[in-house]
């Protein structure tokens, strides 16, 4: 190609393609140089075939300048077929690359057979010894055909199969093409050497605990050992060329004992004593399996520098880590480095299995948070431990899209398919993730393609449903590490005796903790994020957890913090509802009085003034789902405005972030980002209280179990929307019986209040504690303007919280009748009593449902000495709400006797007027 096009060296063909739309739209557009390309291709495509019919005849009529002309009109058509050959090899080139480390039919490369056949490019072998210009498009230059394709599937059809045409920004596939064009292939002899020790590590451990404990669970990783070697690169890589400090690592089952073991250096004595089946030594944890446990290491890189890597711990439920990783991720962002001035200095690392992947919606849901203000990590590296397999399901069972990582294409991540057992391929494949994961803070995804040796677990007999597969395992009798031994002896950089060597260097320390662990008594169960929490220890002991806690604040300052987080600013223009809020709340304050969400505000403005931080997520939360909160203000211009933050020099900050429309991902999240973070008030509100119902999985297998599990700390703050005002089934109950089956051992703190005081209160608690405990309060809708819902600011400054709320009377000798309740049923029952001036009925609250204060309770009914009879009343259906969960507590205390709706299998009744005849049969009921 002459100098007159020398400009398509620079240039990718979207950019061509886009210019020529342009160019048919009007020539006149483009700059000179452009409309002549695009006039003589034009030209060429229209005249080519019509002239080369009798191209001899031509050639006699026409001068040689005509000649000339057509000629390279010719090659300029020839130029533009093997262009279109380069961009089919970058489009599709990943469907025919040596990816699969079994030789088993692909079902992908069918789509694509005759794909890059050359007639499929107006080209023939004839062209093979023809020079090309657009040789220059991949960086070789001027060159024939035959260079072309052969480097072009060295590049794209070797062990590593690139996807990234898909991405819109050509800045960014440029510098992918340009990163794999440029990248040095050779690796350092130490370095080699030290990837074959590795290698020899994860196959002998593993191997070594197949023949020491014979049918026991491990999840191997044989088939994906690579992944060990991996990981070693991620840290040195990191660290050494962009001096990253942490690594945050979540992943399931699959060869986490052996991850455990040779990468994060766990003690292979305590992984070996583990296998024995013995107890934990501290009985007040009830611990977990040995494959789900998390583990904290400070790791020396091989180029002398130290980074600390987090194993988060995890449940059987795959992927639902994810979230809590990203999560802590983004803590550790905030509070150590700025807020993501500089997120290169952690990483999170996402190891998923391939059915998992493509077939966890939490996978979606985290995906969908990795751009967003609120929850962005500065990108995650996703590796997939590609099995070929989900338990006992193929492939084709398992999705309907070509790859498990499809999902990737969703946020434009380059995916990087790799032959497991091509060690150098698996290598570069982490080099290309961390470089592009720094430069543009984006995910990237590495789809490790293996294979499972055994069964789902080492028990399992998986010919049992893939008989075909399971042969060709079989009869795949190479592992990476073999064929890397070989492939080093051959290179001269190892003989069989420095080989020999290395292992039995490492028989022997397995030996050797083998033994030590026979001597292990008890199974120790480590804390996590110790250094993180040594000021905050775990407490179970119900003394401790009762105590009361000051959470006094002077009254003349909260009056000053209520002046500035309740005035608009003056040079603003605003809605004018939201300057009536605002007015409303500064009358309020004249009033000595606060409502609801006025006492919530305030809560968050006293911890601001004395330093701390919170964060507040969730659906809607900036405005409040209910109109209430208006934490965030809006201008008219669509300024944020967060008062809250212009309290004083030197206070805490609020971050106040609208989530996306996901529970699980979010709660999920925002969960992890309380775990690293003690000195942080971090509150989710659901929406609606029963959408908890969609991050259930995180409530189970986290919120309430973690410090039992895995002696994990946490005080998370759930606010859910609750209580019956004839909404329908949907949006009337939080479903608090759920939460109540998972207290125990002191693990929650649940609470159902009634006053904007003691909500007040029991925030500020929830950071006045020494301990931290997760908190789920189930927090009103209806109450929000209800006139009887109302506190002074007297109790905000001098009271404290309180688990029960008994009506102060004069004479107590009057009551016979006392009825327990809790929540927005009280203010129900108040109505009532008051319009039929009843005074032998006292109204007792509980406000703290869980733990529950039983000796107040206690005292509380021996003040009532002529009770005749003691009544629970809930507007939940019977087998539903607090009844069971109070009669289980109470019956050594007092009989009680029941009035609620009868059983139901639903909430509530989608009728209104249905409703309202309900609620009046319990309250009548309840005065009879």
């Amino acid at each position: 190609m002459s100098d007159r096009y020398s400009f398509l060296n620079a240039i990718h063909f979207k950019e061509i393609e886009a210019l020529y739309k342009k160019y048919k739209d009007n020539p006149n557009l483009l700059e000179p140089s452009w409309s002549a390309f695009f006039h003589g291709f034009d030209f060429g495509e229209e005249n080519y075939e019509k002239t080369s019919v009798n191209h001899k005849n031509l050639c006699e009529k026409n001068n040689n300048d005509n000649h000339q002309s057509h000629k390279s009109i010719y090659n300029l058509k020839k130029e533009f077929s093997v262009f279109n050959l380069i961009n089919a090899y970058r489009k599709k080139g990943h469907y025919f690359a040596n990816t699969n480390p079994l030789s088993i039919e692909d079902r992908n490369k069918k789509l694509f057979l005759s794909s890059l056949d050359l007639e499929n490019f107006n080209l023939s072998k004839k062209d093979l010894d023809t020079l090309f210009e657009a040789g220059k498009f991949i960086g070789i230059g001027k060159t024939s055909l035959r260079n072309i394709i052969s480097y072009l599937k060295n590049i794209y059809c070797n062990f590593i199969g690139i996807e990234y045409e898909y991405i819109t920004d050509c800045e960014k596939i440029k510098w992918i093409e340009n990163w794999f064009y440029k990248y040095p292939s050779v690796l350092s002899s130490v370095d080699k050497i030290f990837f074959l020790k590795k290698l020899n590590e994860a196959l002998a451990f593993e191997n070594f605990v197949h023949t020491k404990f014979i049918g026991q669970k491990r999840f191997s990783i044989e088939g994906n050992e690579s992944l060990l070697l991996a990981l070693e690169e991620i840290v040195e890589h990191s660290s050494k060329k962009y001096h990253t400090e942490n690594l945050m690592i979540g992943m399931s089952h699959r060869g986490r004992l052996n991850i455990l073991s040779n990468f994060f250096q766990k003690n292979y004595s305590h992984i070996f004593s583990e296998f024995q089946v013995k107890e934990y030594k501290d009985k007040n944890f009830s611990g977990d399996v040995k494959y789900h446990l998390g583990f904290y290491k400070i790791k020396k890189t091989r180029n002398g520098k130290y980074v600390k890597i987090y194993l988060i711990p995890n449940p059987s439920h795959l992927e639902s880590v994810n979230p809590v990783v990203e999560g802590i991720t983004r803590a550790k962002i905030d509070f150590n480095y700025e807020k993501n001035t500089n997120s290169n200095k952690i990483i999170p690392i996402l190891i998923h299995g391939d059915a998992a992947l493509s077939g966890q919606g939490i996978v979606y849901e985290v995906i969908q948070l990795s751009k967003l203000k609120g929850y962005k990590t500065g990108g995650t590296i996703h590796i997939v431990i590609n099995n070929q397999i989900g338990f006992t399901t193929n492939c084709e069972e398992a999705r309907s899209s070509i790859y498990c990582t499809d999902i990737a294409k969703m946020i434009f991540s380059p995916v990087l398919h790799v032959n497991s057992d091509d060690i150098e391929s698996v290598i570069k494949s982490i080099h290309f993730a961390i470089d592009f994961r720094m430069r543009y803070n984006k995910d990237v995804f590495i789809d490790l393609i293996g294979y499972r040796k055994y069964g789902h677990n080492e028990g399992d007999e998986p010919r049992f449903t893939q008989p075909y597969l399971y042969n060709e395992i079989i009869k795949h009798s190479e592992s990476s590490y073999k064929k890397y031994k070989n492939k080093l002896e051959n290179e001269g950089i190892i003989n069989k005796n420095d080989i020999m060597k290395i292992e039995k260097e490492y028989q022997n320390i397995l030996y050797n903790s083998y033994n030590k662990s026979n001597d292990i008594k008890y199974n120790e169960l480590s804390s996590f994020l110790e250094e993180e929490w040594k000021y905050h220890p775990i407490e179970s002991r119900y003394e401790e957890i009762i105590k009361k806690v000051n959470t006094k604040f002077p009254i003349d300052k909260i009056k000053e913090i209520s002046k500035i987080i309740f005035s608009l600013p003056k040079d603003k223009k605003f809605f004018n509802k939201i300057k009536s809020i605002f007015k409303y709340r500064l009358e309020m304050i004249g009033k000595n009085l606060v409502d609801w969400s006025m006492a919530e505000i305030l809560a968050y403005g006293t911890l601001l003034y004395e330093g701390v931080h919170i964060r507040l997520s969730g659906e809607d939360v900036a405005r409040g789902t209910f109109s209430q909160r208006h934490v965030v203000v809006k201008t008219e211009d669509e300024e944020e405005i967060i008062l809250l933050n212009q309290i004083c020099v030197n206070q805490g900050k609020i971050d106040v972030y609208n989530s996306p429309l996901s529970e699980y991902g979010v709660l999920g999240f925002d969960y992890g980002y309380a775990m690293f973070s003690p000195h942080c008030l971090t509150l989710w509100e659901a929406q609606f209280g029963d959408f908890g119902n969609g991050a259930q999985i995180i409530i189970d297998q986290y919120i309430s179990s973690g410090e039992d599990k895995w002696k994990i700390r946490n005080g998370i703050v759930l606010l859910l929307p609750h209580g019956y005002e004839g909404q329908g089934p949907e949006h009337s109950s939080a479903r608090i019986e759920r939460y109540l089956q998972l207290c125990a051992k002191n693990n929650l703190f649940v609470v159902n209040c009634t006053t904007p005081a003691n909500f007040y209160h029991l925030l500020r608690r929830q950071m006045k504690l020494k301990f931290r405990k997760p908190l789920i309060i189930f927090t009103p809708k209806s109450l929000l303007r209800n006139t009887k819902c109302l506190s002074s600011i007297d109790e905000l400054s001098y009271s404290s919280f309180e688990e029960i709320l008994d009506i102060p009377l004069y004479d107590r000798d009057k009551i016979t009748r006392i009825i327990f309740c809790s929540g927005k049923i009280y203010y129900d029952l108040l109505n009532r009593k008051e319009k039929i001036k009843d005074e032998k009925t006292a109204l007792i609250r509980i406000e703290q449902i869980y733990p529950l204060r039983t000796d107040k309770i206690k005292n509380i009914l021996k003040k009532y000495k002529n009770k005749k009879e003691i009544l629970w009343v809930q507007e939940e259906p019977e087998n539903m709400g607090l009844w069971n969960f109070i009669l289980r507590k109470m019956n050594h205390i007092t009989p009680l006797n029941l009035i609620s709706p009868c059983e139901s299998p639903s909430p509530s009744t989608g009728s209104y007027s249905n409703f309202l005849k309900i609620q009046n049969e319990i309250l009548e009921k309840s005065f009879n």
